[in-house]
């Protein structure tokens, strides 16, 4: 199915929990940087969330997988409106009695900015490997690699492994967005994940959020990467451990 933004048709897909609860919460959840809802993390989450009683609703976001818009354009703002929109579109839906946000990596991150946006309709938040160091990056001139100037961010920045272009407003966003103003705006409680061996995001980042936020669990995954290529079984068993605890609430 498709959840329209703004004219963008973005591609979703819900699953229902074993049982077939008439009534349910629902995690929205959203992949990350050149991701998809389609990736062996996102689908192994999504399927661990629906044993425990959950739905899920799994999007692609703005110029990845099968959703509309050139990925050379998208912005951490686009995928904030996104979420935005998906959130109200949950909203609308009968059957749902909570809404939580899942995400990974770029997708952690938003999932930060849209639960502090929409703070009141968002009863907890689950970021995994969360790129919060997307922002520092942009204003240092350092994005996952890629050096540049921040003073005179340069038009588009090839993307090293992929076939992919990405436009420098993504830099001038982020350079504007102030991670820690967001997380001090989200009282709920909060999940962080994060593998100790992850090379793309360092795990401290995930170690001071959680030491920010107001009620925060962090799990590390001893010797994983921010893919859990090694330990995806002790995310998921996290992940519905807590998940647990919050439907007992």
């Amino acid at each position: 199915m498709y959840i329209t933004d703004d004219g963008i048709r973005l591609n979703a897909e819900i699953d229902m929990p074993e049982g077939n609860a008439e009534k349910c919460p629902l995690v929205i959840i959203i992949h990350g940087f050149t991701g998809h809802m389609e990736e062996r993390h996102i689908l192994a989450v999504s399927k661990a969330l629906n044993q425990v009683g959950c739905a899920t609703l799994r999007v692609d976001m703005y110029g990845h997988g099968h959703s509309e818009g050139n990925f050379r354009d998208h912005t951490l703002f686009k995928w904030m409106t996104n979420a935005m929109t998906v959130i109200d579109y949950a909203r609308t839906l009968d059957f749902v009695t909570d809404i939580y946000l899942c995400g990974h990596s770029q997708g952690g991150l938003t999932v930060m900015l849209a639960a502090a946006l929409k703070h009141d309709v968002i009863k907890g938040i689950i970021p995994m490997s969360p790129g919060i160091t997307i922002p520092e990056g942009a204003r240092k001139g350092n994005f996952l690699g890629i050096v540049f100037d921040p003073d005179n961010i340069p038009d588009e920045f090839p993307i090293p492994g992929k076939n992919l272009v990405l436009g420098g407003n993504h830099m001038r966003v982020s350079q504007m967005i102030n991670v820690d103003a967001y997380i001090d705006r989200y009282t709920g409680p909060v999940l962080l994940i994060h593998g100790d061996s992850d090379t793309t995001i360092p795990p401290s980042c995930s170690i001071e959020a959680s030491k920010r936020y107001r009620n925060a669990q962090l799990v590390l995954i001893p010797g994983d990467t921010h893919c859990y290529d090694h330990h995806l079984d002790l995310v998921t068993d996290a992940v519905k451990s807590w998940m647990k605890r919050q439907l007992l609430m």
